[in-house]
Formats: structure tokens, C-alpha cells, sequence
């Protein structure tokens, strides 16, 4: 390599110091800056706003008992919201009623000596109770002639029947970070990051499910354990597959998926039946809502309704274990053919998605652990200050730079699995080249001893890059 890359290292350090900046530098540094805040910018403007604003229902699956009353209440209910009604016929009262419980329908109506009947499930959300209530009092004529039987009651401390969204959230967002957190954990291979990823799964469902209970916001069903597992499981899993093919841009897909979309659709402010068509569509299939659903089945319908939203949470983790499959085998591919993927994203909110050049100090909680670190020296086996140390990768792309300190040291995090090339070079004396293999979990040592312009080996050309290995 030659000696160009020191010097225009150097040149970029004495730019910084100067306070300048190169041409563009500053357009670029605000374009990287704003591109994430804009791509959640808009996606709260799409997906909250037209979402949640003025709910009514769409398709909502109700059961009328009798064929003839089913196509008056049908009737009626066109005329107050073409297209937000699904209406049913079933032989009885009890059939209707039995429709609600076993989650076949959002309400059943009959009509019982006369005398008319609606049978809701406040655990379905209380806004879409109310907007039921309203909706077939205008049916019957007037609220007082109406008998309104909720034969799925939520809890005294959930009067509102969102208390599964709460806890939904707090086990799908810091799933999220929990996978973005690992991708920095260099000390860990893949192996011992899934380990880490079920476990912590595991502790989260627990003690959200003991904190629930104990505070009387959820009824004492250990089967919400599994659900909030698969839950954190399914978007660390996606999360983690997602990584490393899309780089850079991770935070914007994973907070797009899992914040963006998933709360505003999850069911669990507004119900996914007052929900325009279109997001119920994305309730259908995202990890939350799904999450949400199961947790309400098994809470308040004794287990109605669940294994469709098991299924899919399941889906998302076989998904999300299928994409690590399949960067591993390109893992496997690339270093048999001595190639190395580009470097592991991260989520900016925590760590700068970059390899990083480290000050060299007994390392502290929560920082970065270097992934190569080394000693430049002469031939007297001084430290060399100031020296400068240049990470490639396999194709000789740079990665990142760095300096000695004053005991010659160095250090670097974030870098990519594989073959690199360290380069140290220093004014007034031959570079030198190493190349190491670094693996996941592993820290590599490369030590270089810089000899002077006129202090070459025997054999050695001056004005050439040494090479070793």
C-alpha cells in the first residue's frame, strides 16, 4: 500500500485541528444527521395520525339471532355506516351470545320476548363497546329499551381495556434496542447472542407478568408468559436477522416496523375494528398486534382466539432466524473466498454504526470493546507517537484510521469478521503491513516495529511497504 494513505490521514487530522472542513463536509454531515429524524417524521405523519384519527367502524363482524331480524338490523345499520358493519345470522340468543365469547363476533344481538338484547366484551377495547352501544341503540329507536349484557369484563384496574397495550410495549420496543444492543457486543458470538437474546426474553416476560399481576392490572393467567416470550423473542429475532442487510439503515426499518406501524395498529389505543381497512391489514400481521390479540384470548376469553396470533408471532421468529441463517452461510462463503461483508450496523440513538477508532484506557462499563488494538514501536523498542494506523478490509478499502498514543498505543471497535490489513506508518520510517484474522467475539493484537529510513533491513527496498503476516 503506499505511504499516500498516512499522509492523507495526516492531512484530515490537520484539517480538523484547523477548524476547516472539506468542500461538502458540512451538507454531508446534515444529510447524515436528518435522514433518520425525517424517515420518522414521516412515518408517524402516515401512520398515527390518519390511524388514529376519528375512529368508526369498519367490517365489524356482529350476529344478529333470526334470519329476518339479521336483514332489518343489517338494514339499519347500512344507513348509519355504508360498509361498517359485517352482519351474520345464527339461530338464537345463545348462539349470539356464545359468537362474542368464542371471538367468532365483536357483538351479538337478539331479540328476546320482545324485549332486545346486545352482548358485547369490554376487553375488546371500551371505545369499540361504546361505539356498539350507540350504533344498535339507533336500531332499537332509544338506549332505555336496550339491555346491554359485557360478557367479557376487564379487570377493576382496566377500566378501558388497554392495559395489554401498555405491556405490549414493553415488550416490543425494548426488544428493538435489545438486538441493537448486541450488535456492538463484540465479545459475543453468534451463538452467545442468541443465548443472550432468549434469555433476556425470558426475564422480561417473567417479570412483566409478576409486575401485572401484582399491581391487579392483569388477571393471573401464566399462559401471558409464552405470549410476551414469543413477543420479545420474534422482534429481537427480526431485528437481529435484519442487520446486516440493511446496514446503515436498521434504525429506520426496525423503528419503522416495530414503533411506526406496530403501535398505531396494535389494537390496543383504538380497536382493530375501528380501524380504517388498510391498517387493519397491518394489525393482521405485525408482531404487536398479534401479541395483543393473544394476550386478550387468553386473559378474558379463556384462550379463544389465540393460536392465530401464536402462528404468527412464530412466523416473524422463523423469519427472523432464517435471515441469520442465511448471513451466516454468506459469512461462511465470503471467508472461504477471503471476502468480508461491510461492517455491522447499529442504531445511532446508541452508538455510531461505523468502525471506531478507541483512546486506549482500562476499558468501563458500556463502552465498545476494542476489536484490534496493538503497539507501535522502533527498532529500540521505544513507542512511537503519533504513528499512523490504517484498518482494510479484505478488497483494500479503508475502514478507519487512527493515531498512537504516547506509549505507541492503539485500539479500534466495530470492525467487520474476516481478513483485514493493518497498516502503521510513521515520518521518517517504513511502513508496515500486517494482516490478521478477526473473528466474532475475539479481540486481535497486531504489534508493529517501525524501522528508520536509514535503519532498513537487509534486502528490504527502501521506499517499499514492508509486508508481514
Amino acid at each position: 500500500m503506499p505511504i499516500g494513505t498516512s499522509m492523507d490521514a495526516g492531512t484530515e487530522r490537520d484539517t480538523v485541528e484547523n477548524g476547516t472542513r472539506p468542500r461538502g463536509a458540512v451538507a454531508k454531515a446534515l444529510a447524515e444527521a436528518a435522514w433518520f429524524p425525517a424517515v420518522l417524521f414521516l412515518g408517524v405523519i402516515f401512520f398515527f395520525a390518519p390511524a388514529l384519527h376519528a375512529p368508526g367502524p369498519h367490517h365489524v363482524k356482529v350476529v344478529v339471532a333470526g334470519g329476518a331480524e339479521a336483514d332489518r338490523v343489517e338494514a339499519k345499520l347500512r344507513a348509519q355506516t355504508a360498509g361498517g358493519f359485517d352482519v351474520t345470522a345464527v339461530t338464537g340468543r345463545e348462539r349470539a351470545r356464545q359468537a362474542v365469547l368464542d371471538r367468532d363476533a365483536f357483538a351479538g344481538y337478539a331479540v328476546d320476548g320482545g324485549h332486545p338484547v346486545l352482548y358485547v366484551a369490554k376487553a375488546n377495547g371500551a371505545s369499540l363497546e361504546q361505539t356498539l352501544i350507540t350504533s344498535f341503540s339507533k336500531v332499537t329507536g332509544t338506549a332505555d329499551t336496550l339491555t346491554v349484557r359485557d360478557v367479557a369484563p376487564t379487570t377493576a384496574k382496566d377500566p378501558m381495556g388497554s392495559t395489554v397495550l401498555y405491556f405490549g410495549i414493553a415488550w416490543n420496543i425494548p426488544a428493538y434496542i435489545l438486538a441493537t444492543t448486541l450488535l456492538r457486543a463484540v465479545t459475543l458470538n453468534r451463538r452467545r447472542k442468541l443465548l443472550a437474546l432468549t434469555v433476556v426474553a425470558a426475564l422480561f416476560s417473567t417479570v412483566g407478568y409478576a409486575v401485572g399481576v401484582g399491581l391487579g392490572y392483569l388477571n393471573p393467567e401464566p399462559s401471558v408468559m409464552a405470549v410476551a416470550f414469543l413477543l420479545t423473542t420474534a422482534v429481537a429475532t427480526t431485528a437481529s436477522g435484519l442487520a446486516p442487510f440493511t446496514g446503515r439503515f436498521l434504525p429506520a426499518v426496525g423503528m419503522t416496523l416495530f414503533i411506526v406501524m406496530s403501535i398505531p395498529t396494535s389494537g390496543g389505543a383504538v380497536p382493530a375494528p375501528l380501524l380504517p381497512e388498510f391498517y387493519q391489514d397491518v394489525h393482521a400481521v405485525m408482531p404487536l398486534a398479534n401479541a395483543i390479540d393473544a394476550l386478550r384470548g387468553i386473559l378474558y376469553f379463556g384462550g379463544a382466539g389465540v393460536l392465530k396470533p401464536v402462528l404468527v408471532l412464530c412466523g416473524w421468529i422463523a423469519g427472523g432466524a432464517a435471515l441469520l441463517a442465511l448471513d451466516a452461510g454468506r459469512h461462511r462463503r465470503a471467508a472461504l473466498a477471503e471476502a468480508v461483508t461491510e461492517p455491522p450496523a447499529d442504531d445511532p440513538a446508541l452508538e455510531t454504526p461505523v468502525p471506531t477508532a478507541l483512546p486506549v484506557h482500562r476499558h468501563h462499563f458500556g463502552e465498545p470493546v476494542p476489536a484490534l488494538a496493538g503497539t507501535v514501536r522502533d527498532v529500540d523498542q521505544e513507542p512511537v507517537r503519533g504513528a499512523v494506523v490504517v484498518v482494510l478490509d479484505s478488497r483494500g478499502r479503508q475502514l478507519v484510521s487512527t493515531f498512537t498514543d504516547e506509549q505507541g498505543r492503539y485500539a479500534v471497535a466495530g470492525l467487520p469478521e474476516g481478513h483485514l490489513g493493518i497498516v502503521a506508518s510513521a515520518p521518517g520510517r517504513h511502513p508496515l503491513a500486517l494482516r490478521k484474522l478477526l473473528r466474532a467475539g475475539e479481540t486481535v493484537d497486531a504489534d508493529f516495529t517501525l524501522r528508520g529510513r536509514e535503519e532498513s533491513a537487509v534486502g528490504a527496498e527502501p521506499g517499499r511497504l514492508t509486508v508481514s503476516r
